[in-house]
């Protein structure tokens, strides 16, 4: 709310600077002002620094500062993280983390430099660096964050539609942030040996290859090969596709004006921006885990099998229960918020759906609404930012917390679903 992170030299309103803030934190990308015309430079660093800290994890970062300073990390500090990463185990897990924060520097630093020469040309030495550095941190924390505003309010990554190195280099750093930190260990220490890796980095690759090649087949040969996208090359066209089919999961950069989709197109956004990342990284959403759990289960009913499956190993019934309900939990609140800002605002459901669903998946994409939302629309986002990146069974559990369980069973009784 400074004077100091406005351009204009004005304090920006609470309501409005706290949506920026969630949306920073969350690493969504929803935002109320074009993020490079209006927040100063000072307003950007502000806005970096927590999309770091968002993309990271409080927790993750809570452990470097621990780290640094050189305090002992007990046993239940040591359980936070092997919740927030996702990791098998307790042991090893203040090495895995350290392994995370270098990987994470590293990564951002190259995807920086590799970036550098294309913003070095267009804005010269100080703001290139400053423009690299953002939008690799953007996108590796699946942020969605853009200083593009000069070309026109709002733009993302339009001016560089037809550029394939950088939309190459964005889409890496989506991807590699997306995959999750337990799948980066595997990769590590197991190299290209696919069948030695965790079940978990196993379904989060094959799933996350699916939910990448499908989506750029229907972009490519569905909305692309309208005449409305005439004026772009073939090469362009595959390149836009591909780029559409990775963005909505759950980075939020566009470099094509996605209201130009047909009903259809947008449709099938909404539904990869739904589903997300993968569990322990910078992503939000349900997670792919989630979606291969529960098709591997609609499988299983197929075959009449006792057990869910996914190779060779048995999933537990546990696991498709907490996937069963964040299903639930996110079209429920998806549907409700979509319902609510459509009546409030007046707009179209498919309209306010696309909204809803980006500020649960922790996106950031949109049809260019979110500016002119109401007081109760925009804090409704707000909720839906928060509850997508902490997590809406990790709020359920943690207010649940000192119910005790009660270990009586009332009898069964068959009912007929289907």
């Amino acid at each position: 709310m400074l004077p100091i992170s406005s351009r204009s030299g004005e304090a920006t309103s609470f309501l409005n600077a706290l949506f920026t803030a969630t949306s920073a934190t969350c690493v969504t990308g929803l935002v109320v002002f074009d993020t490079v015309t209006h927040w100063s430079l000072f307003g950007q660093a502000v806005i970096l620094l927590l999309i770091q800290i968002g993309g990271m994890g409080v927790v993750t970062i809570t452990v470097l500062a621990a780290v640094i300073s050189g305090k002992k990390i007990g046993l239940m500090q040591r359980s936070t993280m092997q919740e927030a990463i996702s990791a098998p185990k307790v042991g090893g897990i203040v090495r895995l983390t350290s392994f995370i924060l270098k990987a994470t520097f590293v990564i951002e630093l190259t995807g920086a430099v590799l970036m550098l020469p294309v913003f070095w040309k267009d804005f010269g030495p100080a703001r290139g660096i400053w423009y690299a550095l953002f939008h690799s941190i953007s996108a590796f924390c699946n942020a969605g964050f853009d200083l593009m505003g000069k070309a026109g309010p709002f733009s993302s990554l339009t001016p560089y539609a037809d550029n394939a190195y950088l939309n190459s280099i964005i889409m890496f750093l989506i991807i590699i942030g997306g995959i999750g930190f337990i799948t980066w260990d595997d990769i590590r220490s197991k190299g290209i040996h696919f069948r030695n890796y965790r079940l978990q980095s196993k379904m989060i690759l094959l799933t996350t290859a699916i939910l990448i090649g499908i989506p750029f087949l229907f972009f490519y040969f569905k909305e692309f090969s309208s005449a409305i996208w005439g004026n772009m090359s073939t090469g362009e066209k595959v390149i836009a596709s591909l780029f559409q089919a990775v963005t909505p999961r759950t980075a939020g950069f566009n470099t094509v004006d996605l209201n130009l989709f047909s009903e259809a197109g947008r449709t099938v956004v909404i539904i990869l921006m739904l589903i997300g990342g993968s569990p322990g990284s910078t992503a939000g959403g349900m997670k792919t885990t989630t979606l291969a759990v529960l098709t591997m289960t609609l499988f299983a009913v197929f075959k009449r099998k006792e057990d869910t499956e996914c190779f060779r190993r048995r999933i537990e019934a546990d696991t498709i229960k907490y996937a069963a309900t964040i299903l639930m939990m996110y079209l429920t609140l998806c549907l409700m918020g979509g319902i609510i800002i459509s009546c409030l605002e007046n707009l179209p459901m498919l309209t306010c759906l696309f909204e809803t669903a980006s500020a649960i998946g922790t996106v950031g994409l949109t049809l260019g609404i979110t500016s002119q939302l109401g007081m109760i629309s925009r804090i409704i986002l707000i909720i839906l930012m928060f509850l997508g990146r902490v997590g809406c069974l990790t709020l359920v559990f943690a207010a649940f917390s000192g119910t005790q369980r009660n270990i009586s069973r009332y009898p069964k009784e068959k009912i007929t679903v289907g």
